[in-house]
Order: C-alpha cells, then structure tokens, then sequence
C-alpha cells in the first residue's frame, strides 16, 4: 500500500467564492485581523475601538464589493492558472481599496487616518493571509489523502468482497453464463472507478449507476437477504457529487446490516432535491451487537471530509440509530455542470 507521502497532492486551486461557508471564513478572518490592527495601534481600549471603528468604514465596503465581484468572477477564476487566480484576485483587492479609499476620503476628508499606501499594504497582507489559509485547508481534505486513510478499512472488505462476488460468478458460469458475464462487466466497472482518480465532481445519475452493478452483485451471493428499496423519483440526475459518496455507505450498509442476519433485510435509499439542496437518505437494518461498527466511522469521517473539500459549510453528513434502524442523511448543495 502506498504511504501517504507516496500518493501525489491534488493541484491547487482557488476556493469558491460564491460558497456560503467560504464567505463566512473570509467574513470572519478578516474582521478578526482588523480587530488585532487596531489593538496593536492603540494604547488604551477607547483608543482601539475609534481604531477598529475608523477601519471598518473602509473595511467594512472594500469586503462586500470584494464578497459579490469574487463570486461574479468565479468561472473567470476557474479557467485560470492557481499563479494566475492569485494574481487576478490581488489585482482587484488593490484596485478596490483604491476606489473605496478614494471615495471614503473625499466624503469624510480624512487624508491622515486613510493613508492610501497603508490601505494596500493591509490589504495585501490579508489578501495573502486568506489565500494561504484557503491552500492549507484544501491541502488538509484533500481527497487524495483522506483515500489514503481509508484504504486501512477497505483493505479488509474489498477483499471479502470480491472473493465473494468471484465465488459467486463461478457458480453462474454453468447455470446462467450471460448473467455471469453482466457480473464480470459490473465487477470490472466498479473496481475501475474504485482504482481512479476521484478528486472532480460527478454527476448523481453515474453514482447511482455505480450502486446499482454493486448492490446487483452483492444480490448474487446474498439471494433474497438483501433487499433494497431506491426512492429515486425526485432525483435530480444533473447535480454534482463527489464520487464514491453513497457506494461505501452501501457497502457498510451490507456489510454490517445485512451480513451478520439469517433473515432478509431492507436497505432503502431515497434521493430527492429541495430548496436548492439535494438529500441523500440511507436507511439499513442496525443491529448494536455487531462487531465493525468502528469501520463505519472511518467511512463517514472520510466522507465529511471530502463533502468540506468540496462543499465547506454547506454541506452536510449526520446518523442516527431508531427503531432498529441505522440512518444517513447527507446534504449537499444542488450544483450543476456550468455551461462553457
């Protein structure tokens, strides 16, 4: 297995400035350093706060204008190099304090306290501040060693997995050779995206598509045992998700809800969109004697970080155990593939 310092990082890239948790970061750290500029330059606490109340006149406009033209700009950024999205994002941050210091002098003449050359330098700072710690957060979920992580767990149930889905093939060969054949296809399909690069954004038809050839060859050696219920009706086919976001909680889902029981079980999934968002719901049985429950939370901690990577604060993972149930809901924000 290759060592996380083996697997290659994900090329940088800007962050999405239309995304509300992304907002609400910059919205925070740069207030927060205004308030440390303003505590270093005064020497009392009345002093501070006229400080920080003088800065947030240019502060304060300088980041919403900044907040609308760096969403509006977001596909321009996009199509851009990391080097080249730095440089466009810091042309406009000086550009914009150039207006906005314009402006707030002539209306407030106050020639000393917005000293134009002061004003850059800050904005500079934070600009670079921002950006680093938008790079290291993306660095920290990356997919690429969130997978390493993983691969610890899976490496106990790929294996069982396919022994079982070859054992089961085997015995169609004779009986039935062209489901047999269906079921090398789907076994091929699925280890090949299990084996790829899964850093970009998929569309949820291909998931679902990717849960069906597996759930199709875990009912070959399971039979009636598994059962499963797709609520699909409401599924937006269009929206974007990270890949192999509901294949693993399938996985665990038979693994843990259907295995260890002699009688038949229900897995349903109901996947439907509403208020912008779409919903990912997961339902298996849930028994408290089982014996890898811990799997499962290596499984959605890994996920949780790839939805943040992706998503930040806008999306979302939570469980919940009812009824001799074991429940997934998973939120994500209805996004679509941008016309070019």
């Amino acid at each position: 297995m290759a060592s996380i310092n083996q697997i290659p990082r994900p090329p940088a890239a800007l962050p999405n400035f239309c995304n509300m948790g992304v907002s609400l970061r910059i919205l925070v750290i740069v207030n927060g350093m205004s308030l440390v500029a303003a505590a270093v330059k005064a020497e009392t606490l009345k002093a501070a706060w006229q400080e920080l109340m003088a800065l947030s006149v240019l502060v304060q406009p300088l980041l919403l204008l900044s907040l609308l033209l760096l969403c509006a700009g977001r596909r321009l950024f996009a199509r851009m190099s990391y080097s080249g999205g730095i440089a466009a994002v810091v042309g406009l941050e000086l550009v914009l304090v150039t207006l906005v210091h314009g402006l707030v002098r002539d209306l407030m003449a106050a020639d000393g306290a917005f000293q134009l050359q002061r004003n850059w330098l800050f904005t500079l700072l934070v600009t670079a501040a921002l950006l680093g710690y938008f790079n290291l957060r993306s660095r920290a979920l990356s997919p690429a060693l969130s997978e390493a992580r993983l691969q610890a767990l899976q490496a106990r149930i790929r294996p069982h997995f396919l022994f079982n889905s070859i054992n089961a093939v085997l015995s169609l060969i004779r009986s039935d050779p062209r489901r047999a054949e269906t079921a090398l296809e789907d076994m091929a399909d699925l280890f090949r995206v299990l084996m790829a690069d899964n850093r970009q954004l998929v569309r949820l038809e291909q998931e679902v598509a990717l849960c069906r050839q597996y759930l199709g060859l875990e009912q070959l050696r399971l039979g009636d045992r598994l059962r499963v219920a797709w609520r699909i009706d409401k599924m937006p086919h269009d929206a974007l998700i990270p890949p192999l976001v509901l294949q693993p909680l399938l996985e665990n889902a038979v693994y843990h809800g259907i295995e260890p029981a002699v009688e038949p079980g229900e897995i349903s999934v109901d996947i439907y969109s509403s208020r912008n968002q779409v919903h990912l719901l997961l339902r298996n049985p849930y028994r408290s004697e089982g014996r890898h429950h811990g799997g499962n939370k290596m499984a959605l901690s890994n996920i949780r970080e790839r939805l943040a990577l992706h998503f930040d604060a806008e999306a979302s993972l939570t469980t919940k155990v009812s009824d001799n149930s074991y429940q997934v809901h998973i939120v994500i924000p209805y996004t679509r593939v941008e016309a070019k």
